[in-house]
């Protein structure tokens, strides 16, 4: 994988610090994109580099597109096109939909639906370009089936389904594939106000997944086995959907 570059947003915790690190691991050179969390971030790149993989950090609000099209152009600009793209940064703000207040639905909707523009339209053209890559969208088992409390959370990751498969279409022939992990309950912080007791029944398999679970198939579908593999929707939910 020596030379092949991938982006991975959100990547400073959770699924998209276990995607990061398993992309490190295969090989990949990994742009680790963080917001806030600075120190988080800075731990990610420490681990990285004592496994001896090559790691950069970038910074930006996914939810500013003014902000990633200056910060993804130059990088682009200055090191070519990314070989995968992994969009994964997203917030939950959950509330009843009577209840649920304009910044709860606006934050939750820029950050996790209009990120997909935001992010991916500033690289794509190098990518096409080179006629050859990966981008891979993160969505949930709520953007599936939908989840009460949820609708501003659900809207954003159902929209990121449709937006995966019109953009699988449109780069298909250029040997890009465009495909959507959508996870169900994985052990992260999202699940700290998640009533457990009353979760785990909906899932077959009886328990809550792991990141490195979904990590496992964010670095299958950069592989060149995947190449054959696009507009899919794969979830990764212990059977609940």
């Amino acid at each position: 994988m020596s030379g092949k570059k991938v982006l991975v947003t959100g990547a400073s915790r959770g699924i998209g610090r276990a995607i990061a690190l398993a992309a490190s691991e295969a090989g990949y050179q990994v742009t680790a994109h963080y917001n806030k969390g600075k120190e988080e971030a800075q731990s990610l790149v420490n681990e990285i580099i004592e496994k001896n993989g090559k790691v950069e950090l970038i910074q930006f609000d996914v939810s500013n597109r003014n902000e990633c099209r200056e910060k993804l152009e130059k990088w682009s600009e200055e090191n070519g096109a990314f070989w995968g793209i992994i969009c994964n940064a997203g917030i939950s703000a959950d509330n009843a939909f009577p209840a649920m207040s304009d910044d709860e639905w606006d934050s939750v909707l820029r950050t996790d639906l209009d990120s997909f523009f935001n992010v991916i339209h500033p690289l794509i053209m190098p990518v096409c370009r080179r006629k050859e890559g990966r981008i891979i969208t993160v969505s949930s088992v709520s953007g599936i089936m939908g989840n009460r409390g949820q609708v501003n959370y659900s809207a954003a990751k159902a929209g990121i389904i449709g937006a995966t498969k019109a953009l699988a279409l449109e780069l298909a022939s250029r040997s890009i594939t465009v495909n959507c992990i959508a996870p169900g309950l994985i052990e992260t912080s999202m699940l700290e106000n998640v009533p457990l007791e009353k979760a785990l029944p909906l899932i077959p398999m009886g328990r809550t997944g792991k990141p490195e679970e979904v990590a496992a198939l964010a670095v299958f579908l950069l592989s060149e086995s995947a190449s054959y593999i696009t507009r899919q929707v794969i979830s990764v939910n212990g059977g609940m959907a």
